[in-house]
């Protein structure tokens, strides 16, 4: 058998596993919409340990990673200090989201805005932003897909036809299994991304250099200026480093569906101990950058750098190794994909289209509808994928930008009485106007700053000045009382 047959056989093998999974994980469970978008707020540590690091550690971290550690190089670098931070930001606020969550019965990232600031408004327009943010995101495990099974291929398979194929496939796991399909998915997953980092990280170096000591000084003395900031850019500084740092660690658990999973979970103690754990995860981020900075050196020249870490891998590793790597990174598409629509959908069902136009619409109603729109946004999102030239990083900054404009509204809601719709609603609208405008005016960096970091203070700021001047709202949980039950035991 010729390499690309051997290399797609074994992708083939892992996604058929994989899915088989998610097809199974529903099994014999009545699916209302409680059951299939938090899995009954059911999960223990190893299962939230299991699908956070699913819905984090995604075809970014495996493609674009690399990707930007072999076209940029040190900027690269934000990715490790922002996800560390992003699980502190975690560890004081998620606990306190789920207590509101199993309290009040919330399922979505709109219900808690609805709930906490009573405004059907300000649930309706949050639930509009999420689902347009998510896309670049999903984007981002649909374009990723496409490069792994064209690379693992030989280029024998367009990617097009990769994307079709896998996303039909999450689409219909999601449909039958929901959150359940994901966390189980996620086992295989995990298990397959961490050989693979390993593997690449280690070996490569080892094989080509005598070790990751001499891996980086045969790049500080070719690529000198790769190693420090802003790296192989002219505008990517500390000022960029820092803002966007900041800005990517309170956007960390403001995705509609990172922030919808915290609900999965049994107590608010195992979220704390989540976030105490999940960073040993980010370890394996280190080899992934490593394979990216050795990909420079190993196979120059690259249009893509996120093609780079495949194209390593191919030249490095037997086919049916290729074919190991190829579908641990099919896989860390597919479950973030799947997380993704699976939210998104629940979203639209729930938090858009019940109260715009069938207000009465029972719960199962919300969830047959919610299972339509998997499949809608599947399609529609495969379609974008098609057409997007974008890199996998630069796509994830843009969702980043708007999804963490969220953060006021959140952080101030649990922890600030004072605070209203009218103040959120105001900071809301200036911050994404500000991030869109500079963004789509190719201002970002803006004077060395993120520009989601510059809409994000105008944003804090507009909220507490409009905040103070309005009148109070009453809060529906008192800080006090949900301050003492979720303390560290």
């Amino acid at each position: 058998m010729t390499p690309a047959i051997v290399a797609m056989s074994v992708i083939f093998s892992i996604v058929f596993v994989g899915s088989l999974v998610g097809f199974r994980a529903g099994k014999g469970r009545q699916m209302n919409l409680e059951e299939w978008s938090i899995a009954g707020r059911s999960f223990g540590l190893l299962f939230m340990w299991l699908l956070m690091a699913g819905e984090i550690y995604t075809t970014f971290a495996f493609l674009g990673a690399s990707g930007w550690a072999y076209s940029r190089g040190g900027p690269a670098l934000y990715i490790m200090a922002y996800i560390t931070l992003g699980y502190v930001v975690s560890f004081y606020i998620l606990p306190y989201i789920w207590e509101l969550g199993h309290r009040h019965g919330l399922q979505t990232q709109s219900d808690f805005f609805e709930k906490r600031y009573r405004s059907r408004f300000l649930g309706l327009f949050v639930s509009l932003i999420g689902v347009l943010f998510v896309i670049p995101y999903l984007q981002i495990q649909l374009t990723g897909l496409g490069i792994i099974v064209q690379i693992a291929s030989f280029d024998q398979i367009p990617r097009s036809l990769s994307m079709l194929i896998a996303v039909t496939i999450v689409a219909f796991f999601v449909y039958s299994g929901g959150m359940r399909a994901v966390a189980w998915v996620s086992v295989l997953k995990d298990l397959l991304m961490i050989l693979a980092a390993l593997s690449i990280g280690i070996y490569v170096p080892v094989h080509y250099f005598g070790g990751i000591s001499p891996l980086f000084h045969t790049l500080a003395a070719t690529h000198p200026t790769h190693l420090v900031m802003p790296g192989a850019t002219k505008t990517m500084g500390h000022a960029w480093f820092i803002s966007t740092v900041i800005l990517s660690a309170c956007g960390f658990y403001m995705w509609p569906h990172t922030f919808g999973a915290a609900f999965t979970a049994k107590s608010g103690h195992i979220l704390r101990r989540n976030a105490i754990v999940t960073p040993l995860y980010t370890i394996s981020l280190v080899f992934i950058l490593i394979a990216g900075f050795a990909a420079l050196l190993i196979v120059p020249g690259l249009t893509n750098g996120d093609m780079s870490l495949l194209m390593l891998a191919r030249k490095t590793f037997p086919a049916w190794f290729l074919g190991v790597i190829g579908g641990a990174g099919a896989l860390t598409a597919m479950v973030p994909a799947a997380i993704i629509l699976l939210t998104a959908s629940t979203l639209f069902a729930k938090n858009v289209y019940r109260p715009l136009f069938a207000p009465r619409m029972s719960e199962d109603g919300v969830a047959r509808l919610a299972k339509i729109m998997v499949l809608i946004l599947a399609l529609t999102s495969f379609g974008l994928a098609l057409h997007s030239s974008t890199t996998l990083v630069a796509l994830l900054l843009l969702g980043y930008a708007g999804v963490t404009q969220f953060f006021p509204g959140v952080v101030l809601g649990l922890f600030w009485p004072r605070v209203t719709s009218t103040g959120i609603i105001a900071g809301l609208v200036l911050g994404l106007a500000t991030a869109s405008t500079l963004m789509l005016t190719h201002r970002d960096p803006f004077h060395g700053f993120n520009a989601g970091f510059l809409a994000l203070i105008l944003n804090f700021s507009t909220a507490c000045l409009m905040s103070l001047v309005t009148p109070a709202q009453t809060n529906p949980l008192p800080l006090e009382e949900h301050e003492s039950s979720t303390a560290v035991t």
